[in-house]
């Protein structure tokens, strides 16, 4: 195997990185001096810092590979995920201002102040587990495949080299070094893979020739409202089912929340969510779109664009599409779009490690112990991902992204119910929240199960009658719906025949609890622009929505 890569290609390379380890090293010299300006920068990020951050954390390897490789296969139907831009309006105008009124760190740390502590406990360890299984190991997967693609070096040490140098940065600068890469990070993958596109479409021979090459021979390629029978895809699944995952991700997920727990107040926190949320839109245009457009050119020139596994739709264009001297860019930006997914949910366990489960332990310890602990928690997770690489190839041996949504359709729906109810109604107690948590992981574990049980049934299409087979081959995304359904009612009818919350003990955490001072503050919290942009951006989701109907 040899780099594509020529002279110039690794000099602009090699510019991105030392800009990259310059932001770190600035960040470092600046020091850490407690856990606020580890785990959340000093609560002093800007709100486009946030915005980036937000963005280039959610655009990890799943997008890279992931959403190309589904463009490439299936068209549009995975654009409802993307289309979660209004999702992240949601997490400013709704969830941020009790998150940063309640003053936490964590959003487990938000369920103990919310409920009590059992909640903590079990949202932090099933988070910790949910980040290990799913966004380090299907990361780590993805940069093996790009950097052993792009610089012609083994799947192993690509991946591992990726690990170990984010793994560096970011124990030694914590969040403020994550976000402000961040920011660098955003501004290159956009360039780059922007110019993917634009030249993949001059390529193809423009829109109307990319429609009419890819519909002659997948007529559904641009229709996002497949029927309620598809297999696969159902309207129904992606646009209910979709929004369910899509409140987690984006309202409830330490992922992302913690980016704008980094803000000094709600007004800088929620512009951060609104840029956030306007860069959201971008994946279709710089990603989906590039995987439909590989699809196209294998159609127009089968010898010299070949694609042999859908995952690899993206690193092919950046192969044989790119002239000499973008490659490097653009192979900054893909690097990038890794590095900061990895780094993010570094960052992110780390913090739940230290504060929601070493610092419950030991609430004595000091901030410099509590520092340490947090960068040693980093380098464990480090290598827990290290420890998974052997195993990646098998989970990421079908599509990555509709693997990555089947699991987080399952995840979703208990965590989704309990923050939701906990915010909107008073009346939720804590024996509601943690027995809806707890049934949630139960459904969660019978459904895995039964797909395991029934994998080679369900690879082979053989029917196999009775309920437990109809329990595993349901529809993912119909799955997070009737789960969803199932944890409100739990958490609904256990809230109303247990005694009802101290109210004073849950002020300003939940609607009904609010104080008069504290919806004044509210209202003054944001001006028109704020919600001009915010309905605009409604706007233009509902126009992609129409637009893809086939």
């Amino acid at each position: 195997m040899t780099s594509i890569f020529e002279q110039l290609d690794w000099i602009v390379l090699g510019i991105y990185f030392f800009a990259l380890i310059g932001v770190a090293v600035w960040v470092f010299i600046q020091k850490n001096n407690n856990t606020e300006d580890y785990f959340l920068a000093g609560r002093n990020a800007g709100w486009f810092v946030i915005g980036a951050s937000i963005f280039a954390s959610n655009i990890g390897s799943e997008h890279v590979v992931g959403l190309a490789g589904t463009g490439f296969e299936s068209g549009t139907p995975m654009a409802h995920y993307e289309l979660h831009a209004w999702i992240v309006l949601l997490l400013g105008w709704l969830f941020l201002p009790f998150y940063i009124r309640s003053g936490v760190y964590t959003t487990p740390e938000f369920l103990e102040k919310r409920f009590d502590s059992r909640s903590r406990w079990f949202l932090s360890v099933f988070s910790l587990l949910a980040y290990v299984l799913t966004k380090v190991s299907i990361t780590i997967y993805a940069g093996g495949i790009v950097v052993s693609e792009l610089l012609g070096i083994p799947f192993w040490y690509g991946a591992i080299g990726i690990v170990i140098f984010t793994g560096i940065y970011t124990v030694i600068g914590g969040l403020k070094a994550v976000i402000y890469t961040e920011t660098l990070q955003t501004v290159i993958l956009i360039f780059g893979s922007l110019l993917i596109t634009i030249l993949g479409l001059y390529e193809v021979g423009g829109w109307g020739q990319l429609r009419e090459t890819v519909t002659s021979v997948s007529p559904d390629h641009f229709d996002m409202w497949r029927p309620i029978s598809d297999p696969n895809f159902p309207w129904t699944g992606m646009l209910i089912g979709g929004t369910i995952v899509g409140i987690w991700y984006w309202c409830t997920d330490q992922y992302i929340v913690q980016r704008t727990l980094a803000a000094n107040n709600i007004t800088i926190a929620r512009r951060g969510a609104i840029f956030g949320a306007y860069l959201k839109l971008l994946p279709i245009l710089i990603f989906l779109m590039p995987g439909i457009i590989a699809f196209a050119l294998t159609l127009q020139q089968p010898e010299t664009y070949i694609v042999d596994r859908a995952d690899r739709a993206f690193p092919m264009l950046v192969k044989t599409l790119l002239p000499v001297g973008i490659k490097g860019l653009v192979a900054g930006g893909l690097m990038a779009a890794l590095m900061s997914s990895l780094a993010s949910v570094f960052n992110s366990c780390s913090t739940i490690f230290t504060i929601d489960i070493y610092k419950k332990i030991k609430p004595d310890m000091s901030e410099k112990s509590l520092i340490k602990i947090g960068k040693i928690a980093t380098f464990v997770i480090v290598l827990l991902g290290v420890i998974w690489i052997p195993i990646m190839d098998k989970i990421g041996g079908g599509v990555m992204y509709k693997y990555l949504q089947n699991v987080q359709s399952y995840i979703a729906p208990p965590v989704t119910a309990v923050f939701l109810l906990g915010i909107i109604w008073k009346r939720v107690t804590s024996d509601g929240a943690i027995y809806t948590l707890i049934s949630g992981l139960i459904l969660l574990l019978l459904r895995l199960g039964s797909e395991i049980y029934f994998q080679e049934e369900i690879l082979s299409g053989t029917e196999v009658p009775g309920i437990a087979f109809t329990f595993a081959t349901i529809n993912f995304a119909h799955m997070a719906i009737f789960m969803f359904i199932f944890s409100v009612f739990v958490c609904v009818s256990v809230s109303l025949v247990t005694v009802q919350p101290d109210y004073g003990k849950i002020e300003g955490l939940s609607f009904g609890t609010m104080t008069h001072h504290m919806k004044k503050e509210f209202q003054n919290s944001f001006n028109k622009t704020d919600l001009i942009l915010s309905l605009a951006l409604v706007g233009m989701v509902v126009s992609v929505l129409l637009y893809f109907t086939g």
